[in-house]
């Protein structure tokens, strides 16, 4: 057995819900914030034999495009002086972080 983390986008996280679970992938879905644009992100906890493991990744990737997107830039680092103007920039958004790990003991209770 393994445990499939995968860290995606808000705006692709639905998506992939609904493709894992047609296709028959029980998942957990977490709110969780991203570090670099400060956006909510998504973590999605899928539990899976380790055969059926590239499977769950090649789903992933199907669904979690990476695509650009223009934000606003982040804010400087706290202390600064100065004023700060924001501006656009352009960065890329998408994909997906997946983490793959063994599981050593599982119970549906």
């Amino acid at each position: 057995m393994k445990l499939v983390i995968a860290v995606v986008q808000d705006d692709d996280a639905i998506d992939l819900v609904d493709v894992l679970t047609e296709a028959n992938y029980r998942v957990t879905k977490l709110a969780t914030t991203g570090g670099f644009l400060k956006a909510g992100n998504t973590t999605l906890m899928i539990g899976v034999e380790k055969e059926r493991v590239d499977e769950v990744i090649k789903i992933i990737e199907e669904v979690c495009k990476t695509r650009k997107q223009v934000v606003t830039s982040p804010s400087p680092v706290a202390g600064s002086t100065g004023v700060y103007v924001p501006y656009p920039i352009e960065v890329q958004v998408g994909g997906a972080t997946v983490f793959v790990i063994d599981v050593d003991r599982f119970e549906k209770i």
